[in-house]
């Protein structure tokens, strides 16, 4: 299926297993953990193979948490995310993986610097459309979209934030691979070891959903600030290489 060794695929599942997990928790961390990962180990498979699997743990997170979804500001982000999608697809074909890992680590940097010292982003039409812009350009291009729409929602109710994001990330990421494939550039081999490597997400949800309860109010913020650090330098590091 693809020229990779078992080693190379373990390493990804156990990533993909691990984001999955942190996912079924705050709500975001598949794309944002493996994506500098898989584009250490198989850069090939950068952005559609996370693609894929970020379609499948917000399909499982919307299943399950459908009731709490704040649909008046899903209708602001997610047709900005449109737009945003043909500019991704456009630098997915433009410019290196480096080019804009880097440009997105910083970025993530600096609105979490930003939210730590206590700048909190309004959560207004305006807000959410950019963000739903900066995340369909940035999620279609590296399939890491969630730091610009999660650190909107940091402070709300984890149950409404994970149901939201999860519309928000199912309906993005079809657009984003839709504009892959108009683009000429959804592969297949990553297409099909998205395919083996779903059970690991399932995995990793599973565990997630069961704990999920125990994370207060103060831990989820956290959580979300220490994911989007964690990912950008993982990206920074990686971009600059």
């Amino acid at each position: 299926m693809t020229d990779l060794s078992w080693q190379v695929v373990l390493v990804i599942g156990l990533v993909v297993t691990l984001g999955a997990y942190v996912q079924a928790v705050v709500g975001l961390g598949l794309g944002l953990l493996s994506a500098p990962v898989v584009a250490l180990v198989a850069p090939s498979m950068v952005p559609v193979l996370t693609l894929w699997l970020a379609l499948l743990i917000a399909g499982l997170n919307l299943v399950d948490e459908h009731e709490h979804v704040d649909w008046r500001s899903t209708a602001w982000s997610l047709p900005a995310r449109v737009p945003g999608t043909v500019l991704g697809a456009w630098l997915v074909a433009s410019f290196t993986e480096e080019q804009i890992g880097l440009a997105l680590a910083v970025m993530v940097l600096v609105a979490v610097a930003l939210t730590v010292h206590t700048v909190e982003v309004p959560l207004n039409p305006a807000t959410l459309a950019t963000a739903g812009f900066v995340a369909g350009a940035t999620g279609t291009a590296t399939s890491v979209g969630g730091p610009p729409i999660a650190l909107l929602y940091q402070r709300g109710d984890p149950q409404v934030v994970r149901a939201t994001l999860s519309v928000f990330f199912f309906v993005g990421v079809i657009l984003s691979l839709a504009g892959l494939a108009v683009s000429g550039s959804l592969d297949r081999q990553p297409s099909l070891l998205a395919l083996v490597l779903w059970p690991t997400v399932v995995l990793g949800y599973v565990v997630g959903r069961r704990t999920r309860g125990l994370v207060d109010g103060a831990a989820f913020r956290w959580g979300v600030l220490g994911v989007c650090t964690i990912s950008a330098l993982v990206l920074l590091v990686r971009s600059v290489a």
